[in-house]
Parts: structure tokens; sequence; C-alpha cells
């Protein structure tokens, strides 16, 4: 787990492990949404779902997400959905230890889904999977900005000026 969502979970009641459930409850397998939530990043200041993760929550495979999307690029606008840049795929391969492209590893820069984007794929895949996931993939954006929001509160609550103390000065007090 990530050490910025344990912090928050901390921070904020009500976000134990035991309130965060199960993506499949109906005798599938279960898919915890602490794992999509850890699996959720942050790329050029969205919170974005690797077309790889968001194909394995969805139980199929990257190459077919990726062809359905083609497939529906009307369905998919820039702030849905967008391909990492060749810096951007540098990075996470450094980050993440994926292998070389020439060893078996990713080949083409992945595609990126947000919050909506994830629910669209959904729509695409039209499979009963992937709509059964897509709503504890979106429960799980929605979970990550509360925590994000209510962490903002307390940092402003805590960058607050102290408010004057209504008791006397302790010590000299110089002046009239």
């Amino acid at each position: 787990m990530r050490p910025a969502v344990a912090a928050v979970k901390q921070l904020l009641p009500g976000c134990g492990a035991a309130s965060w459930g199960r993506a499949s409850e109906s005798g599938g397998s279960v898919v915890p949404i602490e794992r999509i939530e850890s699996r959720i990043l942050l790329v050029r200041g969205h919170k974005v779902l690797l077309d790889a993760d968001l194909a394995a929550l969805y139980g199929v495979q990257t190459r077919r997400l990726n062809e359905q999307v083609r497939r529906n690029l009307a369905r998919f606008p820039a702030d849905f959905m967008f391909q990492l840049t060749d810096a951007e795929f540098e990075l996470l391969m450094s980050q993440f230890g994926t292998s070389n492209p020439g060893r078996g590893g990713r080949r083409k820069r992945p595609l990126v889904f947000t919050e909506h984007g994830a629910l669209m794929a959904a729509t695409v895949l039209n499979s009963a999977r992937a709509v059964e996931v897509s709503l504890y993939v979106v429960r799980a954006f929605v979970r990550l900005r509360q925590a994000i929001a209510g962490l903002m509160n307390t940092i402003q609550t805590l960058m607050a000026p102290p408010e004057p103390s209504s008791r006397w000065p302790i010590g000299f007090v110089n002046g009239s």
C-alpha cells in the first residue's frame, strides 16, 4: 500500500479497511477496492488507471481493451483517456521496474483512463464483469477524492492562525 494512502486512512475516520468493500460480492473473483485504489496514479494532474490495470480489473486482455477503445474513439475525449508521452513512459518503466521493450516488456506507450474514461471503457467492453467492477472503480476514485478533500481540510485547519487569547499577557507589558 502506498504511504500516502496509508496516512490518509489513518487521519480520516471511516476509511478503515473494513469499510472499503469488495468489487465482486456475488461469487466471482474478489477485487478489493484497496487494490483498485493502489493502482490509481497521478499523471498530468489527473488521477488515472493504466490500460493494463483496467483490463486486469475488467477481466479482459489489454489488447482487447485497447482494440475496443480504438474502435470507439468518439466516446473517449482527451479528458477521459490519453496516451502517455515517451518521457512519461520512461519514468513509468523506471518507477515500476518494467522490463526492457526488447525483452518481452511493453512495446507501446500505454493508454491511461480517468474516472470517466474507466466507466466508458466498461460500456464499450459490454461484459457483465466490466459493468460490475466499473461501479467499484468509480467508488475508488470517489473515496480517493474524499480522502484528499478531508486531508486538505485538516491541513487548512492546522495552518490557520491561532485565535487571540482572552487571558492577560504574562510578563511586563510596555505602554499605556
